[in-house]
C-alpha cells in the first residue's frame, strides 16, 4: 500500500487529559476529562468551547467509550452553552458522567430548562468555577455539584464553601487548584466534599488513535438532519462511505441495542432512532471535524467492503450487508492500534460478522482473506483459494478492479 501502519496512524492521534478528583479521605472519586489537541497539556486557544465539546464527544467518547477513558470511574465533562441546549449528553448514559456547566455559559434561561428536563432522565450536573454572581442563582438550585477555585486569601474560599453548604446541604462542593496539604486539610475541615489540583495530580495525558470523517460526508449528513423527516436509508448510505462514521455509529449503537448483536450498518442506525441520529450529526457539526483527504486506510476499508460484496453476489441482502460491514471494520485494528479481538468485543458484532473478521472459513471470512492475499500479492494463498472456490484468476481480477474503482469513485465524490 506504500505506507506503513505507523505512518498511516501517527498523524491521527487525539489527546485527552484527565485530572482525578478525590474525596476527603484522598480516595479517587472521578476524573475530569479535558480536551487537548496536542501533547502540550493545555486547552487549545484556537478552539471555541463548542469545537472542544464536539471533538471531546466525537473523537474520544463516541469512539473509545467513557469507561475506558475513566477506568470505570465517573467522568466530569465540560459542555458549552450550545452543546447543552442541543442535548449532547443524550449520547451518553446518565450514570456515566457529570455534566459541567462552564463559567462562560450564556442563555441561562434556556440552560436552566434544559438541566431541569435532563435531571428527570437521571442526568447529574455541576456548575464549574462558581464566582458568587447572582445570575447563577437559578442554576445553583438544580445542580448536584458546585465547583470552586481556591482564592487568596484561603479564608474567602472556606467562607464561600460553608455558605453554600448551609444553603444547599444536599449539593456536593468540589474545590479545584489544591496545591498543598494544608489547603486540603482546611477545606476538608470546612466541609468540602471533593478536591482537585496539582497537590494530588496534574492532568494525565492520554494519546488516542483517531479517525476523522470527511467534510463532504458531514455536510451531506447535516443536510439530511435539517429535513423534517429523516431518511434513514440515505443516512445509512452516507455513513457507509466513511470508516470514521461507521466506527462511531457502531459504538453508539452498543448502548442502545442491549444484548442484540449488530449485523449491518442499517440495523445499527435504526436501533439508534431519529433523535439520537440527529444528535450524532450535531456532534459532527459542532466539532467541525474532517480532513481534506481521506486516509489510505479508509480507501482500503472501502475496497474490502465492495470486494466482499462482489464475491458474494447472489446471497441475500442480510448477508451482503454483513459482508460490507466486515470490510469496513476490518481495517480498524490498524487505525486504532489494537487487536481485532478487541474491536469485535467492543462493537458487539453478530456472529456472522465476528467469524468473518476473525478469519473463519465462512463466506465472508473467505472473501476477506482472499482480498488480504491480493493486497499482499500472496499468490500461494490466492491460488489455493481459487482452487477451493472453483473460480479463475480473471474473475478475481475483475472483482478486485471493480472494488478499487468503487473506492476511487467514493473518495472522488467526497473530495
Amino acid at each position: 500500500m506504500g505506507k506503513t501502519k505507523t505512518e498511516l496512524t501517527k498523524d491521527s492521534a487525539q489527546f485527552i487529559a484527565r485530572q482525578p478528583i478525590f474525596d476527603n479521605q484522598k480516595n479517587l472519586f472521578a476524573y475530569e476529562l479535558l480536551y487537548r489537541d496536542s501533547e502540550a497539556n493545555y486547552f487549545p486557544q484556537h478552539l471555541t468551547d463548542c469545537q472542544a465539546t464536539g471533538r471531546m464527544f466525537f473523537d474520544a467518547i463516541l469512539l473509545h467509550g467513557l469507561d475506558k477513558l475513566t477506568n470505570n470511574h465517573t467522568a466530569f465533562i465540560n459542555l458549552s452553552t450550545s452543546a447543552l441546549i442541543l442535548e449532547l449528553p443524550n449520547l451518553i448514559s446518565p450514570n456515566q458522567a457529570v455534566i459541567e456547566i462552564v463559567e462562560r455559559t450564556e442563555e441561562l434561561e434556556d440552560v436552566t430548562h434544559f438541566v431541569s428536563d435532563m435531571k428527570k432522565q437521571g442526568y447529574t450536573f455541576a456548575l464549574d468555577d462558581y464566582d458568587g454572581d447572582e445570575k447563577w442563582q437559578v442554576v445553583l438550585e438544580q445542580v448536584n455539584y458546585i465547583k470552586l477555585e481556591v482564592e487568596a486569601p484561603l479564608m474567602r474560599t472556606i467562607l464561600q464553601a460553608k455558605k453554600l453548604k448551609r444553603k444547599y446541604p444536599k449539593t456536593k462542593i468540589v474545590v479545584e487548584r489544591i496545591e498543598d496539604n494544608d489547603t486540603f486539610k482546611q477545606l476538608a475541615d470546612a466541609g468540602v466534599d471533593y478536591f482537585q489540583g496539582y497537590f494530588f495530580s496534574k492532568p494525565e495525558m492520554m494519546s488516542l488513535q483517531n479517525i476523522s470523517p470527511t467534510k463532504m460526508v458531514v455536510l451531506e449528513l447535516l443536510k439530511l438532519a435539517s429535513q423534517s423527516d429523516l431518511d434513514f436509508s440515505l443516512v445509512q448510505q452516507k455513513v457507509a462511505k466513511d470508516l470514521s462514521l461507521t466506527a462511531r455509529v457502531l459504538k453508539l449503537a452498543n448502548g442502545v441495542c442491549g444484548n442484540t448483536q449488530i449485523s449491518s450498518l442499517s440495523q445499527a442506525i435504526i436501533y439508534l432512532g431519529e433523535d439520537l441520529v440527529r444528535q450524532f450529526i450535531t456532534v459532527l457539526a459542532l466539532s467541525e471535524l474532517g480532513q481534506d483527504k481521506p486516509s489510505e486506510l479508509t480507501k482500503l476499508g472501502l475496497v474490502r467492503a465492495k470486494f466482499i460484496n462482489l464475491r458474494m453476489e447472489g446471497q441475500d441482502n442480510q448477508l451482503l450487508n454483513a459482508g460490507y460491514l466486515v470490510g469496513l471494520v476490518s481495517v480498524l485494528d490498524a487505525v486504532l492500534d489494537t487487536q481485532m479481538d478487541n474491536i469485535v468485543k467492543d462493537f458487539k458484532l453478530s456472529d456472522v460478522c465476528k467469524q468473518g473478521l476473525l478469519g473463519s472459513k465462512s463466506l465472508i471470512g473467505n472473501a476477506l482473506n482472499l482480498c488480504k492475499a491480493i493486497e499482499l500479492d500472496d499468490w500461494g494463498r490466492i491460488e489455493t483459494q481459487l482452487q477451493k472456490e472453483g473460480i479463475n484468476a480473471n474473475q478475481l481480477a475483475v472483482s478486485y478492479t471493480k472494488a478499487l474503482f468503487y473506492a476511487d469513485d467514493i473518495l472522488d465524490e467526497i473530495k
